[in-house]
């Protein structure tokens, strides 16, 4: 329902509620009994974070449990392994000890891959022979920054593959306390031109704390692209109107502008009902005015977005706010994957339809995409031969540049949901063989760092 301007949420301060508020929640919205105890258990292993925003103006209460942005905010039965379930529910239920709960919510945690597609072995740049922390270079020309004030979000999505940012963890966590390490890095590799600061969600930290991690990238003249991941244009847009500090991200954004760089707000929109509020709207309409460029993008996932109408409609609603759309990705095999997995040749169906619904300015998107271990691995269709059926794939990005843009074929398989279930073609190049199937590369010649060998 679209909000009048100045209406009572727009003054709204910002309030999160957790695991602790279940029933409180529950009592408020009617949520039945058995969906409030499914809530709870599944709250135990995966993170809960919602706000009076997403509760009060996203949610359709009058449609839960199958409302999308009830399954995309709130943990559901299914989500956990069936046998995971079982013993939660009987150690919570019983006189076993918190010694006990808390190490088979470990136990159920480490068995949902919770780094996928080799964060923690292959993506962490060294320095001096040590491990840089809150840092990712997977790609030539990308840093992924994670500021250590911005590792939480201001609500949770219950499909996110950074589900282990936000589970006290230390050991599964990215985080940066501040960004000289990051500095001394970008000068030493004049190749990255692009830093992507996320998390978590950096519009979680007030504007100074953002200013201090952003203005020292001015300094290195060959970053040329400095892209913000947040998810809080759909969660929170007051970030960008009526809090405190709205007015001043803003001018921080204008103070990069004019530097003559890009700064990409790289918004995460899942359905079209989150740009359905005035809020959302005026948010992006802000974000614009101060040269920022907004690009959207979201994992197809079941439950909230499996169809070609809803990204139609989101892709559509993305359009008509001058941002652009530009990923369908396909959900990582982590958390809780067999919940929302879909598989490829429905995602590679429900894309071609929805983007024949588009109009020619908004085919900027492209999808299905699998952020795997080699790369961005985009499934470009299915091809009918008579030697039988290939999904037609190719590297959009890739760890290893001279892959890059390389199509591949693979054998159709009605069921399979990432690449590494996908048997590929015999007469696939060596090269793209051994990443996609993660055969090692040769040893390093000697006095070749680690990151010259992966990057």
């Amino acid at each position: 329902m679209p909000l009048p301007a100045g209406g009572p949420m727009e003054a709204t301060r910002f309030h999160a509620y957790g695991a602790h508020h279940i029933d409180e929640l529950a009592n408020r919205y009617g949520i039945p009994s058995d969906i409030r105890d499914a809530i709870r258990l599944t709250s135990m292993v995966l993170p809960f974070r919602v706000n009076e925003y997403v509760l009060s103006e996203l949610v359709d209460w009058d449609r839960i449990p199958e409302d999308p942005i009830f399954q995309l905010v709130f943990p559901q039965p299914g989500m956990l392994p069936a046998e995971a379930e079982k013993r939660l529910a009987f150690l919570a239920a019983g006189p076993s000890s918190k010694a006990e709960l808390r190490e088979t919510v470990k136990d159920i945690r480490s068995r949902l891959n919770p780094h996928p597609s080799g964060q923690k072995q292959l993506n962490v740049p060294t320095q001096a022979g040590a491990e840089l922390p809150g840092m990712q270079h997977k790609y030539r020309e990308t840093v992924l920054y994670f500021p250590g004030q911005g590792q939480t979000c201001h609500a949770y999505c219950t499909y996110c593959f950074r589900w282990a940012q936000f589970i006290g963890d230390a050991d599964l966590r990215f985080a940066a306390p501040g960004p000289e390490l990051l500095v001394e890095y970008l000068k030493e590799h004049p190749q990255v031109t692009d830093v992507l600061v996320t998390g978590g969600d950096p519009m979680v930290m007030s504007t100074e704390r953002l200013r201090r991690h952003i203005e020292p990238l001015l300094d290195i003249p060959t970053v040329r692209t400095i892209r913000i991941g947040t998810k809080s244009v759909a969660y929170w847009p007051q970030r960008f109107t009526t809090d405190q500090d709205a007015d001043d991200v803003l001018r921080l954004f204008e103070k990069v502008v004019a530097t003559g760089r890009n700064l990409a707000v790289m918004a995460h929109f899942t359905h079209a009902r989150e740009l359905s509020t005035d809020l959302a709207r005026r948010a992006v309409s802000r974000i614009r005015s101060t040269g920022a460029l907004v690009y959207c993008q979201a994992p197809l996932v079941a439950h909230v977005n499996d169809s070609a109408e809803a990204w139609r409609d989101l892709w559509r609603a993305e359009f008509a706010v001058g941002a652009v759309p530009y990923y369908m990705f396909v959900e990582r095999d982590t958390g809780p994957y067999e919940y929302f997995r879909v598989p490829l040749a429905r995602a590679a169906a429900i894309f071609r339809e929805a983007y024949q619904q588009l109009p020619g300015l908004a085919r900027t998107v492209r999808g299905p995409v699998m952020s795997a271990t080699p790369g961005k691995v985009a499934v470009d269709g299915v091809e009918d031969t008579p030697e039988g059926s290939f999904f037609q794939l190719r590297l959009l990005q890739a760890r290893d540049p001279a892959l890059v843009g390389r199509p591949f074929r693979a054998h159709y398989s009605a069921g399979a949901a990432w690449v590494d279930e996908l048997e590929l073609a015999p007469e696939t190049p060596a090269d793209l063989r051994a990443a996609l199937e993660g055969i090692s590369p040769p040893e390093p010649e000697a006095g070749a760092t680690v990151s010259e060998e992966r990057l």
